[in-house]
């Protein structure tokens, strides 16, 4: 019977078991560095805005849901009512950016260049071109991802998530972090609900299952369907 031999290890040298497990090492490591650094630029965008006077919010969402639109109407009816700003986040073009500046309110684009989300530091360089002095609410569009923006604290006062009902009712368990951490959901276009096969109820119910509390305000842009809703909770959040 042969001998069974051992392959020979170096000092210092590690198997392909070790260098898998050194791998995943690194990589938890690297995360960690990365959520730490932007939860400390976060912290130091929150007393900014707590310094002025800001009540700042993060919008999430897939790609698609209205954010952009919903933020557009909003800022024409808020007009001379509550002074706003926004920061747009997406992964190329000014698009959305040109649509908000039309309204006349303040408006930072930012390209993450393929990013799938904002980070704190991206934030805090477009705060050096709004006027924080004259500002009541700012409102962050993030890149429409329903993943990755969820785990960046951006230094916002909460996060709100968007759904579109053209998105079918399961996105809250789908993508529950999301969810768990807003404490407002907008569900939009829902002027297309009679063109729909939508389960308004098992929809709603899959929310309060990923966050009890969560509040829902039911939006269309199209009809005005529920934006008198939508512009009290922003005024409230707002102090006015």
């Amino acid at each position: 019977m042969s001998e069974k031999i051992e392959p020979r290890r170096l000092p210092g040298e590690i198997s392909s078991l070790d260098e898998e497990a050194a791998r995943d090492l690194r990589v938890i490591t690297l995360e960690r560095s990365v959520l730490e650094d932007n939860d400390r630029i976060a912290a130091q965008n929150r007393a900014l805005f707590a310094r002025h006077g800001i009540y700042v919010l993060n919008l999430i969402s897939s790609p698609g849901a209205g954010k952009t639109s919903l933020l557009v109407e909003t800022l024409y009816r808020m007009r001379g009512k509550l002074r706003c700003a926004v920061v747009e986040g997406d992964q190329q073009t000014a698009h959305d950016a040109q649509r908000i500046a039309g309204t006349g309110a303040p408006v930072v684009q930012i390209n993450t260049r393929g990013g799938c989300h904002l980070n704190a530091a991206q934030v805090r360089s477009a705060l050096e071109h709004l006027p924080l002095d004259e500002l009541e609410l700012i409102f962050i569009e993030n890149v429409g991802n329903l993943v990755c923006p969820s785990s960046f604290d951006l230094g916002e006062n909460e996060k709100i998530v968007l759904m579109s009902i053209t998105e079918g009712e399961d996105k809250p368990v789908k993508y529950p972090q999301a969810f768990a951490l807003a404490r407002l959901m907008v569900l939009t276009k829902i002027d297309l609900l009679p063109h729909l096969r939508f389960d308004m109820e098992l929809c709603e119910s899959f929310a309060c299952r990923v966050n009890p509390q969560i509040e829902i305000i039911k939006t269309s842009v199209f009809n005005d369907s529920g934006l008198d809703s939508w512009l009290d909770a922003m005024r409230k959040r707002a102090g006015r």
